[in-house]
């Protein structure tokens, strides 16, 4: 047995528990998908309609994405705290309603600030409820087999980040900008709130039962271990933004059309959702730190090799490539703090190590713009996303090295 699952195992989970954990799952595939996809990358389709329409600039475009992000960082901790004190489903249900109404109302904008004021309160009141209490939700619900649960949760993720610009492109062809965001930001409310009803927390335990432990398994402070985590993951995910936010914009600078090129991202993250299944299951056998470390080892090598590619037949090899191995980073970044961070203290630990996340997305995305509006390119873009990987693989290498010196090398 993985020393993970005999740390998270819960007594009072009953035959009932153990189904019911699958109806859990489920739910939350749909509603990962739709509200985060639309808050981590959703917005890289409406770049160059904001731009014909507005004529603002690509860092100025790419600074609503990045202050939702920042609202996301913020939430991920607030919301993560309330979950742990209000329970899931209530923080979820707040969430899906905050972020749909959000997305209607910015179909309606007319000024940069709008969009701004707009998406931060998405990712604070709306996302920053979804993705930490939802991960730590089924990390509480799966006793065995944990990391493939966490790797199907990010995999909804995945279908979110391909599917929304996909879906948007199309969209915006057939009802323009504003139409294409209010018939996503419905679609959320019709879809997320119903199956948010579903999401309810595992069975209490049963009395002589002791409670959930304080204190991280590895004898660590578990401020310590979420704040190591979190600081590799603002590296980590400024290597994993600038793709995400800027290879549809990139591609179509190479002469691909937007839908051409939203299939691009959109084949990435199909690709996608089997690597972080697929990596889910790799952190159950050899452990969440390796896995980490493979996996942002693969997306730093080959991130840079973007700028590279002239055609879309080359975009889509590339694409499969690329996305079957950066996809197991937020997976083995996810089943890492659940497995090292105290069990009474899952979704504000979880929540924290993602708001880091976010931060990341945030600036990669925002220094993607940056450099392409001061260079005419996408090349420094790419050089950068490429050092800040080498930077987390030292991070994340360090915390492997210190891990293993206090527990078996099995935990991490």
């Amino acid at each position: 047995m993985n020393p993970g699952d005999k740390l998270s195992s819960n007594p009072a989970h009953g035959d009932a528990g153990q189904a019911y954990r699958w109806v859990v799952l489920v739910a939350a595939v749909p509603v990962l998908a739709l509200v985060m996809g639309q808050l981590v990358n959703g917005l890289s389709v409406y770049f160059l309609p904001l731009e014909a329409e507005f004529d603002w600039s690509r860092a100025e475009i790419a600074m609503i994405n990045s202050l939702g992000l920042a609202g996301l960082s913020i939430g991920s901790i607030l919301m993560g705290f309330a979950a742990d004190r209000f329970g899931v489903r209530r923080i979820v249900l707040l969430g899906v309603s905050v972020t749909g109404a959000a997305v209607l109302a910015a179909s309606r904008a007319s000024e940069l600030w709008q969009l701004y004021a707009l998406f931060f309160i998405a990712g604070l009141l709306g996302g920053g409820g979804i993705s930490g209490p939802v991960t730590a939700l089924i990390g509480s619900w799966f006793t065995r087999g944990v990391g493939l649960a966490i790797g199907i949760a990010a995999a909804a993720q995945a279908v979110g980040q391909g599917g929304m610009p996909f879906s948007g492109a199309f969209l915006i062809e057939s009802l323009g900008w504003r139409g294409a965001l209010a018939a996503q930001g419905i679609a959320m409310l019709a879809v997320g709130l119903p199956l948010g009803w579903l999401l309810r927390a595992p069975p209490a335990a049963a009395p002589g039962v002791p409670a959930l432990s304080q204190e991280s398994p590895t004898g660590l402070p578990n401020g310590l271990v979420v704040g190591w985590i979190g600081v590799a993951v603002i590296f980590c995910c400024t290597t994993m933004s600038v793709p995400l936010m800027h290879l549809v914009p990139l591609a179509q600078a190479r002469g691909l059309s937007a839908t051409d090129a939203g299939s691009v991202l959109f084949l990435m993250m199909l690709v996608a959702i089997a690597g972080r299944a697929f990596f889910g299951f790799v952190t159950d056998r050899i452990g969440a730190l390796q896995t980490w470390l493979l996996t942002s080892g693969w997306q730093t090598l080959l991130v840079f090799g973007y700028t590279m590619i002239n055609s879309v037949e080359g975009y889509y090899v590339y694409a499969v490539i690329y996305g079957f191995g950066y996809a197991g980073v937020m997976t083995s970044v996810l089943v890492s703090a659940r497995n090292l961070s105290a069990p009474a203290r899952r979704a504000s630990s979880i929540g924290t190590v993602l708001a880091f996340g976010y931060i990341g997305h945030g600036l990669g995305g925002w220094q993607g713009g940056f450099f392409y509006d001061l260079t005419g390119a996408y090349t420094w873009s790419y050089a950068n996303a490429a050092a800040a990987g080498i930077v987390n693989l030292a991070i994340v290498g360090a915390l492997l090295w210190t891990v293993g010196r206090r527990v078996r090398p099995a935990l991490a």
